[in-house]
């Protein structure tokens, strides 16, 4: 576990090797339960989720893209963030909070994960990887795929964020 917030967040990395370990059911509901407390426009709650730890679909979803995604195939659970496109007009900034959340809670629990991005991307010439998945997962139309996130055990060491190359010229003080 971490010591403060700010730990938590220079030690979050993006973990796409994961250990051949279940996620205990407890955690996936700490996850998703951190997840459902989000802030949202309005208290709209556009987002939903789905749990995914079945592998054969796991290896379906990690072809949603053409590149990117394929690790997802080796991960023990990935949770498909999507949100109800009628009940917020910024439906999108709700749900990448919530998918944020979860990937913090996430690490707090020990757990390592990844952004997939599917929403605007493609899984060939021909189909979205948002429609590929919405027909894979039985979606209703009106609700919008953000992303997934692959969530396991992680079975690789990424160094915690490296202060002193921050790019703090990025920070502006009054003005720009």
């Amino acid at each position: 576990m971490m010591n403060s917030f700010y730990d938590l967040l220079k030690s979050r990395r993006s973990i796409r090797k994961y250990l051949p370990k279940s996620v205990e059911t407890e955690k996936i509901s700490i996850i998703t339960t951190a997840a459902l407390m989000s802030p949202a426009s309005k208290r709209s709650n556009p987002w939903e989720f789905v749990i995914v730890t079945d592998k054969e679909m796991l290896f379906k979803l990690a072809n949603c893209r053409q590149h990117g995604s394929q690790f997802l195939a080796d991960s023990p659970l990935g949770i498909v963030v999507i949100a109800d496109t009628t009940k917020s007009d910024i439906w999108m900034e709700d749900a990448s909070i919530a998918a944020i959340i979860m990937q913090l809670q996430a690490q707090d629990l020990g757990l390592g994960s990844c952004w997939i991005q599917v929403y605007n991307r493609m899984k060939n010439e021909e189909i979205t990887s948002e429609s590929y998945i919405r027909d894979l997962l039985l979606i209703p139309e009106h609700f919008a795929v953000l992303n997934i996130l692959s969530i396991g055990y992680p079975n690789e060491d990424r160094k915690p964020y490296d202060e002193e190359k921050l790019t703090v010229e990025k920070i502006h003080t009054e003005i720009y």
